[in-house]
């Protein structure tokens, strides 16, 4: 591994399982895994695209605090949604966390998560020249 490539954990159970970390940095970057309102054990806000959308969103930003970084270092985003009536709601939640940063941006309709009950997964990529790593 390069000296100047780090990952952390999250709370998600795949990690282990499947072998991937919750956000890996490498220079000035971090990348933060697909998140979602997964919080011990359980999906957080079934039946409500917004708040796990939020929720999510919530998981990624934790992903970056841990080496620093807030909302205004994201320079992209990508929304993974399970319906396409719901691409309003994540739109939505998306623009009141983001609205003032206005990252890059994909939103894709896709058939189905790891859960059926998740009805959106949000990665994130952040940017901060002279990131510093956490020990």
């Amino acid at each position: 591994m390069a000296d100047d490539r780090r990952q952390v954990g999250g709370y998600s159970p795949y990690e282990e399982q499947f072998g991937f970390s919750r956000a890996v940095a490498i220079g000035d970057f971090v990348f933060v895994s697909g998140c979602t309102a997964w919080d011990d054990g359980s999906v957080r806000f079934e039946g409500s695209p917004y708040d796990q959308t939020v929720a999510a969103f919530g998981v990624a930003l934790d992903a970056i605090s841990r080496f620093g970084l807030t909302a205004k270092d994201v320079v992209r985003t990508r929304m993974y949604v399970t319906h396409a009536r719901d691409t309003e709601e994540v739109g939505r939640a998306h623009l009141d966390l983001f609205g003032e940063v206005r990252p890059a941006s994909t939103m894709v309709v896709i058939n189905a998560l790891i859960d059926s009950r998740m009805s959106v997964s949000v990665e994130i990529d952040a940017y901060r020249k002279g990131l510093e790593y956490p020990e």
